[in-house]
Parts: structure tokens; sequence; C-alpha cells
């Protein structure tokens, strides 16, 4: 996976802000900065795969396009939702939640899809 880029948002962001300086004592503040900076750890991970995922769909895109495939698989969308859910169950999160998120990148992707499709058609 790709490491992330040193530009000026990574640089700028400081991982001790907190609206509860000076409210608590210092060894909670240290203790929720070292939690907070495992989460965004994790939060700069899922953007990186984001990022690889949205790659490959774009790939299926243009496969799709050339090939003049629907930007929609519904079959595939409910069977990634089945299996996502079953996965979230597995893993002690909320599959109503697992089941919003990915509904929220299949629309994406579908969308992108779509872009492609028409920009490969006026091609």
């Amino acid at each position: 996976m790709n490491e992330p880029k040193n530009t000026e948002t990574t640089q700028s962001f400081d991982p001790h802000a907190s609206s509860l300086q000076g409210e608590v004592k210092n060894e909670v503040l240290e203790e929720l900065y070292a939690i907070r900076g495992s989460i965004d750890n994790f939060d700069a991970q899922l953007v990186f795969l984001l990022a690889e995922r949205f790659k490959a769909t774009q790939r299926v895109g243009i496969l799709k396009a050339k090939h003049q495939l629907p930007p929609s698989d519904p079959n595939r969308e409910k069977a990634q939702i089945e299996r996502l859910r079953t996965l979230a169950h597995e893993a002690h999160l909320d599959p109503e939640f697992a089941e919003k998120f990915l509904n929220f990148v299949i629309s994406e992707v579908i969308r992108h899809h779509q872009n492609i499709s028409d920009s490969h058609n006026n091609a």
C-alpha cells in the first residue's frame, strides 16, 4: 500500500487538537492522544485503501464502456452487500452501517462508470 505523502495538509494537521485542554488531567489527555493517534492511522489507511479501490473500479468502468456494458450490475451489488453484511457481523461491526457505507461507495462507482461510459460514447 502507498505511504502517505508529506503534503501541506498532513503537515498542518495537529494531532493534539482538542477542546478538552485545560479541562481534564494531563494523563487523561495523553491517553486520549495515544488512542486518537491510532484512529488517525486507521483513517489514513482507509483513505489510501479507498483510493486503490477506486483505481480498480475505474478500470472496470473503462472495460464496461469498451464493451458497452451497463454501468450498474444489480446482481453483483446485491451479492456484495450480503457478503459485506456477513463480514461486518463476523467483525462485530454494525451490518446496517456496513451496508450504508457500501451503498454509498457503490453509488459513487456507478456514477464514475456512467461518466466513463458517456465519455467513451462521445469520443
